[in-house]
């Protein structure tokens, strides 16, 4: 199997810097085998890629956009805590929370960003179980948060 960074690579893609918390908590923690990471928002260099609710301001397919850049970010807050993302040996449970208007339905496409971008990461160890769920408000008005619970 590839390493996730490769795969990562060859998606464009690479570890960004840990994002830096916007309150009191840690990115991710280790508990035994398990690495958790706090919600992650879709910020790229410092600012948010987007703003407002999905199925208002923010298209659909923004906020899938937002859910990859999360899981990202979440990535990087694993490898930070393990040091090396090939000790992943599966992603066990994903949670995206959407920012949403009252009358959209489609959290779990928008959460596809999140759970696709792992599989092509980390392959069937990113075959995950996972929630998708639609809130009023996040973060600094972000459409879309993802949390990850990884085995190591």
């Amino acid at each position: 199997m590839m390493h996730p960074e490769e795969s990562l690579a060859e998606l464009g893609l690479s570890v960004p810097d840990v994002a830096k918390p916007v309150a009191t908590y840690i990115p991710a923690i280790r508990t035994g085998n398990l690495v958790l990471t706090s919600g992650q928002i879709p910020v790229r260099d410092g600012t948010p890629i987007a703003v407002g609710k999905v199925g208002g301001a923010v298209t659909p397919e923004v906020g899938v956009e937002c859910a990859r850049q999360c899981t990202l970010n979440a990535i990087a807050a694993v490898k930070a805590e393990i040091g090396d993302l090939a000790l992943v040996k599966r992603v066990v449970k994903v949670v995206v929370f959407v920012a949403s208007t009252p009358d959209f339905t489609g959290q779990p496409q928008v959460a596809n960003g999140a759970s696709e971008l792992l599989g092509q990461v980390f392959g069937d160890a990113g075959v995950h179980a996972r929630s998708a769920v639609g809130v009023a408000v996040l973060p600094l008005d972000v459409p879309v948060e993802v949390e990850i619970m990884v085995e190591v």
